[in-house]
């Protein structure tokens, strides 16, 4: 069945079934089997699979302007960009197909803005597969490709789990982190540094979510050096967290702001938002980033029709009542599993991370056993930690499918650690 596909998932394979079709919450295979989606496909179909609404936009749109030339406007594009600048706080917007791509322009954006070259981010960083976006990742990736773009600086990520600099009551103390962080990219800048870009919640890096005060103190780093403060929400953008959008929490808006993922709700569509200022500079410095679907009609009208299915359910709050009941949930579960180390996140983005030696083996068993028992789950494993399941409904949730699937992972766990499902030797 796989013969003549390329694997692109690193040393990971391809699920050993074919999907059929997929509805709400439900993935169901060519076998008939289903399986409840944890983690909203690629963790964007915030709004479920084949949302009726999103399937009525895509038939009428499709029929009327699906794609121009990328210098031309259409009407789906001018209202989306409208919408997204009123609901962020910022004045000007493009909009992209990934994230990668809108990491890699917003990045070529600040370059350009700013003058320098020297690019910062965390240590668990993932921003894309693409040139800029690729060489600001740090979590994957990085091995095997050659040398990596000169003036690209990692930060320590403020993981308040497993904390490397302790305050006097031996919690993190991400202030002085942060402070030694910056001394060190001081310390290697030729004094070109042109921006920070960071997740508010950093999900490929074991879902950390950034404390509160963080970016605020981030943001004033950047600015005493002349940077600009880019904040990647393709993942925590568009009510995940329990907010629109996750910077809102610490009252910190970026210069610069990518979306993906959430924004299509599992189409393709991404953008860039800036100030008017930043865009008039890079305007007239000649910016450019022309690419063959920048600004397509089609997914700026699924855009605009995800926005009024949020706001009209009120689908932040959904997340925040939700994301309750499921830490709920998970922290039940910590109190009956010893494997389990934390419980963590903002939402509906959550974290579980497993807390044993054999960290790698038990959550790759616990996911097969997850995936057996009708439940699809994802884990981040990293070096030197058990493994941590990102955790991502669709919004469109209900309790009792929240609660089924802490059900099905709390039966994974118990058979696997007990032996009644084996662990992969």
């Amino acid at each position: 069945m796989t013969e003549h596909l390329i694997r692109y998932s690193g040393r990971g394979g391809f699920s050993p079934e074919v999907i059929a079709h997929a509805r709400g919450t439900t993935i169901t295979t060519e076998s008939g089997r289903e399986l409840l989606d944890f983690t909203s496909g690629q963790m964007s179909a915030i709004l479920g699979h084949s949302h009726p609404e999103i399937v009525a936009t895509v038939r009428e749109q499709v029929g009327r302007l699906d794609h121009l030339y990328s210098g031309m406007l259409s009407r789906p594009v001018v209202e989306l960009c409208e919408r997204l600048c009123a609901s962020t706080g910022l004045d000007r917007a493009m909009l992209l197909t990934t994230g990668a791509e809108s990491n890699e322009a917003a990045i070529r954006m600040a370059k350009l803005v700013t003058g320098r070259h020297e690019i910062v981010s965390l240590v668990r960083s993932w921003h894309g597969m693409t040139q800029a976006a690729a060489n600001a990742t740090y979590v994957a990736g990085r091995h095997g490709y050659g040398p990596a773009a000169p003036g690209n600086f990692a930060l320590p990520v403020p993981d308040r789990y497993r904390p490397d600099l302790l305050d006097a009551a031996g919690e993190l103390d991400w202030r002085r982190q942060l402070d030694l962080g910056f001394a060190l990219v001081d310390a290697q800048s030729v004094g070109s540094l042109a921006a920070c870009i960071v997740e508010p919640v950093l999900s490929s890096g074991g879902v950390v979510d950034l404390p509160p005060g963080y970016l605020a103190a981030l943001r004033d780093k950047c600015h005493e050096r002349g940077m600009l403060l880019i904040l990647d929400e393709a993942q925590t953008g568009l009510c995940r967290t329990g907010d629109w959008y996750a910077f809102q929490r610490d009252g910190v808006v970026p210069d610069i702001l990518t979306l993906s993922k959430t924004l299509g709700a599992g189409l393709p569509l991404a953008a860039v938002l800036t100030t008017a200022e930043i865009e008039e500079t890079a305007h007239e410095r000649g910016f450019l980033f022309f690419t063959t679907h920048v600004n397509d009609p089609l997914p700026a009208a699924v855009g605009t029709t995800v926005l009024d299915v949020l706001e009209r359910d009120r689908l932040d709050v959904a997340a925040r009542e939700l994301g309750e009941l499921l830490q709920g949930g998970l922290r039940a579960l910590a109190a009956e599993h010893p494997a389990i180390g934390d419980v963590r996140g903002r939402g509906l983005l959550v974290g579980l991370e497993l807390d044993a030696r054999d960290g790698d083996a038990l959550g790759a068993a616990v996911t097969a056993r997850c995936a057996e028992l009708g439940l699809h789950m994802n884990i981040v494993q990293l070096p030197g930690m058990g493994g941590t399941f990102r955790i991502a409904p669709p919004l469109t949730a209900s309790a009792a499918e929240i609660g089924r699937g802490v059900e099905i992972l709390g039966t994974a766990l118990s058979q696997v650690t007990t032996g009644a499902a084996a662990v992969p030797g």
